[in-house]
């Protein structure tokens, strides 16, 4: 399988080394959690002059003496090097029984540097403060980028490049077959394993069909607002009785695991937050096409999934914006900066362009305010809007 370096996690990892957190690598399955720990140890054995790396990786039959806390710990334990840098990566850590106690005593000779990968059932990221003893780092990932699906296939045209990505998304190991059903049949297992195997096992889930028509509700359903009141009583017509409760606590599992991130929504003209009807976004948006089918295909919806991840990509806190009884798709937050971003896929209709830009218009602060959209035309403003095509803002 071809490779590409993904600098902006790598250069994440980099930055923290000698420090004494344990340092966590999360993501959703197969986001390439275990290739960026590989990528991680290539850059010590050629940067780090006296370095010890004691690598192990769960997937592989040679470490399974290993699987009990204890026998991990000794072993990491024998494989100290004194004078030297000791780096211990563990792949997939959540493999070993009471893992978090081999790492914590590690972690407290201050002997070690620690980088571990896991399930994101096991190693949530709520859970992390209580799971360790020690202060960790969480170095978030996420699937393929459009300038890494770029970068990967070497394109040359931006505006076909962006149509295929829509297509194909971010899950790179879909990209070794040829076939799009193919493609769309690999995704579907990475999403059904995420949900049965790790979900379910995790949360001991009995209700399998409710969860299974909640995910398919939430997938045709991404950036409409959504509540779990709502949903119980969409879902009531099932033989078993649902309640709201039971709806919220499916949904942060889902979102625990990384298949959907949740947006809330902000206030603008109030500058609150509120707390009623999310949004809820793909980790990767071919989930949708895997498991739903292209048949009813909404690039609007799907244009505004690829933008909501970008944002978390890029470390934006992300919110839906509310401003005088209309919606602003994101509010995106870092620090001081703030952005404020409407998503269409096509406005060359006046009537859909007046739609898209009016509510920006309407917000009096000085903040940037853009339309990002299927333009194919170089950046120009509106007063003083920006008008962006998807694939120039998706580059940058």
């Amino acid at each position: 399988m071809k490779l590409i370096t993904r600098n902006q996690y790598l250069e994440k990892l980099i930055n923290v080394v000698g420090t004494p957190d344990i340092k966590v690598i999360t993501g959703v399955r197969r986001s390439g959690k275990s290739k960026l720990l590989e990528a991680f140890k290539n850059y010590i054995e050629q940067n780090v002059p006296d370095h010890n790396v004691i690598q192990i990786n769960f997937n592989l039959p040679e470490f399974d003496h290993l699987l009990e806390y204890r026998s991990l710990y000794d072993y990491i334990k024998s494989q100290y090097v004194e004078g030297k840098e000791n780096f211990v990566l563990i792949d997939e850590v959540q493999m070993c029984t009471d893992f978090e106690k081999a790492i914590n005593g590690l972690h407290a000779s201050e002997k070690f540097d620690i980088y571990i990968t896991g399930l994101n059932a096991f190693l949530l990221s709520s859970d992390l403060a209580t799971l360790f003893t020690g202060r960790t780092f969480e170095i978030k990932i996420f699937p393929f980028s459009f300038s890494e699906y770029v970068q990967y296939f070497g394109c040359d045209d931006k505006y076909s490049a962006v149509d295929k990505y829509i297509l194909e998304g971010g899950m790179s190991g879909s990209y070794l077959y040829k076939d799009q059903e193919a493609k769309y049949d690999y995704i579907a297992e990475v999403f059904d394993t995420l949900i049965v195997r790790d979900i379910r096992k995790k949360y001991k889930i009995r209700n399998t069909q409710l969860m299974d028509r909640l995910v398919d509700f939430l997938m045709d359903n991404i950036s409409n607002l959504t509540s779990a009141r709502n949903l119980a009583n969409t879902f009531g017509g099932l033989k078993e009785k649902v309640n709201h409760v039971t709806i919220s606590s499916y949904i942060q599992y889902l979102c625990n695991a990384f298949a959907f991130y949740k947006v809330r929504r902000y206030d603008i003209k109030g500058k609150k937050y509120l707390s009623s009807n999310d949004k809820y976004y793909l980790s990767d948006h071919t989930f949708r096409y895997a498991k739903l089918g292209t048949k009813n295909m909404d690039y609007g919806r799907v244009l505004e999934n690829v933008v909501a991840i970008e944002l978390l990509r890029r470390g934006y806190e992300v919110y839906a914006g509310v401003l005088y009884k209309k919606e602003i798709d994101f509010v995106a937050i870092k620090r001081n900066e703030k952005i404020y971003i409407q998503v269409s896929d096509n406005i060359s209709d006046e009537k859909t362009f007046e739609r898209e830009v009016s509510p920006l218009l309407q917000i009096k602060d000085a903040y940037p305010k853009i339309v990002i959209a299927h333009t194919r035309h170089d950046e120009y403003q509106h007063e003083g809007v920006r008008i962006v095509d998807i694939s120039d803002w998706l580059l940058k």
